[in-house]
């Protein structure tokens, strides 16, 4: 039995150790574990799901190395764990803003994505347009861009960030370089999916580069992109007879194109595809048919951490690494680098802080070291990435040129 006294003094130490606490600042408590939201935004639905599919594959992958190499140092030298998500945005533009709204009004700190220039493009436009603008109310919330590659889309909001490849100086160099490798191309034709942003906006890079060239372009062919008849479209190309045909379409309508034009018998001197094309999933859809076509690609696994990264996200993540998902490796880790050094705090009254400080962090950067060498960052929140060219070879990627 406790002794009354001795009970009653117990109660009077008790209570004089709680209103002593009463005056310090609330403290999280012991063990209370600290972390930092990322977000990821992709299409995970539709006929370019993969590429959402892939991002995502090596969006945890990374995040799982990251977060086992002990996490991400805050600004009071304690580790935070990443807490994930990604968010389908389905490659349309409503949805799109919807859920990126959604996360900017919880404490999600940054965005990686979205897939489809389509979405990127008004996404962009509902971001604050200058930081710092007195009256612009658009969202404060950084957004580095993985995959949607319609050029200049980062100079739409300074708080957009772009780590995808520049289309026109990749295809400018590789039609100069078809041309002194093929001297007797002297004619092209095109084929495009007309209802899709990239797709459009590649098909004007490839005109301007395949003219700067001295390529006489005999037309275009249109269709949409969840077409499966183009019999019409190659039947054109088989009576002009151009001696290069180029594609931008991305894998589906591709192999669909190409299966048709073996059916036809189309066999041009040269084959040129969209960036977005270079992927396991047009190997996947019509190797067979696509041998020879040739691409401009930001990822191929010719660097060592390029091979490790890809084996692994294939065999445990089950996803591909390609030019785009390639880009999501390198934004993890350049965010790691950015919010390590920018004094980010990651405390529930801070997100406003914390996001201006990635923003801000993100706008230093001048150059990081990528998958296939050091990416530089320009003035305009873009990069200038290495690529090499790449040629479909007995169903699978082989590089055929490499002018790092």
């Amino acid at each position: 039995m406790t002794h009354p006294r001795r009970h009653l003094v117990s109660i009077l130490v008790l209570a004089a150790f709680a209103s002593a606490l009463a005056w310090f600042p609330a403290a999280p408590a012991l063990g209370q574990e600290r972390t930092v939201k990322i977000a990821g935004l992709g299409a995970m639905s539709g006929v370019i799901r993969g590429f959402g599919i892939n991002s995502k594959a090596v969006f945890d992958m990374t995040v799982d190395e990251l977060n086992k190499a002990g996490g991400i140092k805050l600004a009071d030298g304690s580790k935070a764990r990443i807490v994930t998500t990604f968010v389908d945005e389905r490659c349309n533009a409503e949805e799109g803003i919807s859920v990126v709204r959604k996360l900017a009004s919880e404490d999600w700190l940054v965005v990686i994505g979205p897939t489809c220039s389509n979405v990127a493009e008004p996404l962009f436009g509902i971001l604050q347009q200058k930081v710092g603008a007195a009256g612009d109310s658009g969202l404060q919330f950084p957004i580095f861009t993985d995959t949607a590659i319609k050029p200049g889309l980062a100079k739409i909001s300074e708080w957009a960030f772009r780590n995808v490849p520049h289309e026109p100086t990749m295809y400018n160099h590789l039609f100069k370089w078809l041309k002194e490798k093929h001297p007797d191309v002297r004619t092209m034709a095109g084929g495009v999916e007309s209802d899709f942003a990239h797709s459009n906006s590649n098909a004007g890079t490839m005109e301007a580069a395949a003219k700067a060239a001295g390529l006489e372009l005999l037309g275009w062919e249109k269709w949409l992109l969840t077409d499966t008849e183009f019999s019409t479209q190659v039947g054109k190309w088989r009576r002009s007879k151009p001696d290069l045909i180029a594609i931008s379409s991305h894998p589906f309508t591709l192999c669909g194109t190409l299966r048709e034009m073996k059916r036809q018998g189309v066999k041009p001197k040269v084959l040129v595809g969209l960036t977005s094309s270079a992927t396991l999933e047009t190997m996947v859809g019509c190797g067979p048919e696509a041998e020879g076509l040739i691409i401009p690609t930001g990822f191929a696994p010719v660097t060592p951490e390029a091979k490790r990264v890809a084996k692994v996200v294939t065999e445990r993540y089950k996803g591909n690494v390609d030019i785009h998902s390639a880009a999501v490796f390198e934004n993890l880790q350049v965010l790691k680098r950015v919010i390590e050094t920018s004094g980010v705090e990651a405390k529930p009254g801070t997100v406003a802080q914390d996001r201006r400080r990635i923003r801000d962090g993100l706008a230093k950067i001048k150059e990081f070291d990528g998958l296939l060498g050091k990416v530089k960052r320009l003035d305009d929140r873009e990069s200038q990435k290495p690529y090499v060219f790449a040629v479909a070879k007995t169903s699978d990627w082989a590089v055929l040129h490499d002018p790092r």
